[in-house]
């Protein structure tokens, strides 16, 4: 039976559900106490009791993989799509097989997305907290047909948001430097970033992180775009300078944002976003559902076992 570190807090919230099912393919489960991730400190302590690793938005550094393979550590898996946390060529120098978990989220964070949309357009955060605190307001949201959405990635989450968005009535324009013509979508405009900012109404994230995008929407780019423009990350925080973003708020430029990701998370409580009203806030949990954490474990926990 090989010891393997779960790190992934979606999978820990129903740790009870794969414990059996990783006991049959060889492999014992261990849960980490963690809240959204281990320091790089805490895991060179940890892996090397552990002969694989299911890896949640740690930081998978080259220290990490070397640490552990002072003890037993042999294979792990990046649960979920995102691997911008992963240092992939220090597995490959240290030879420690690894690969991550693809098209599992499409529609799950494309739903918050949508959400996200909706609420912003109609301001529905204004008046939900408006109840609780016993008033009553009605403020004027703006529709969304025949508006303009930009989609920022045409991956599986991308793809799913542009078909939802599009569903909305907005006409949407796609930005992905990876992806050529409509990806197979009718009525999609493509546009190379930042192209076409300042005709957006919304602007949605839906991309990896890479080196070549953080703090793609920055102060030049927000001075370029519509006042009034919504803005939705459901990706990456680093994709968005929130120094940029916050000032943006405070003038009024950008009407409202929904973030579900930030560029440290958790948020901490002295950032300057925790002051914006006009925000809705996630918990980097756009994935998290019970079937698709279901169907990202499962796989986790047989591309593991087949590494073994």
């Amino acid at each position: 039976m090989k010891d393997v570190l779960v790190t992934c807090p979606p999978m820990l919230g129903q740790i009870g559900l794969f414990m059996d099912y990783a006991a049959e393919r060889g492999l014992k489960l261990h849960p980490a106490k963690v809240t959204q991730t281990l320091s790089e400190d805490e895991l060179k302590a940890l892996l090397p009791g552990y002969d694989g690793w299911i890896i949640g938005d740690d930081p998978a550094t080259r220290a990490v993989f070397a640490a552990g393979q002072t003890g037993r550590l042999t294979a792990a898996v990046k649960w979920g799509i995102g691997v911008d946390n992963v240092d992939f060529a220090a597995c490959k120098d240290l030879g420690i097989p690894i690969i991550n978990t693809p098209m599992m989220f499409g529609a799950e964070v494309a739903d918050v997305a949508t959400a996200f949309v909706i609420g912003l357009a109609r301001e529905l955060f204004l008046i939900d907290r408006s109840v609780r605190a016993g008033g009553w307001v009605k403020p004027a949201g703006i529709s969304l047909v025949g508006r303009r959405c930009g989609v920022v990635g045409l991956g599986d989450i991308g793809r799913n948001t542009v078909t939802r968005m599009q569903a909305l009535g907005l006409k949407v324009v796609a930005y992905d430097p990876g992806v050529q013509g409509d990806a197979g979508i009718p009525g999609l405009e493509r546009a190379a970033w930042p192209e076409a900012v300042e005709d957006l109404d919304v602007l949605v994230f839906t991309c990896a992180l890479n080196k070549h995008n953080f703090h793609m929407l920055n102060a030049e780019v927000l001075a370029r775009c519509k006042p009034g423009i919504r803005i939705v990350n459901v990706a990456r925080g680093p994709l968005i300078d929130e120094a940029a973003l916050i000032a943006a708020l405070q003038s009024g430029h950008v009407h409202s944002a929904a973030l579900d990701v930030f560029e440290v998370e958790p948020l901490p409580m002295d950032s300057p976003l925790r002051q914006m009203e006009r925000c809705i806030f996630g918990t980097h949990n756009g994935s998290n559902t019970i079937d698709g954490v279901i169907r990202a474990s499962h796989t986790a926990i047989d591309r593991l076992a087949g590494f073994f």
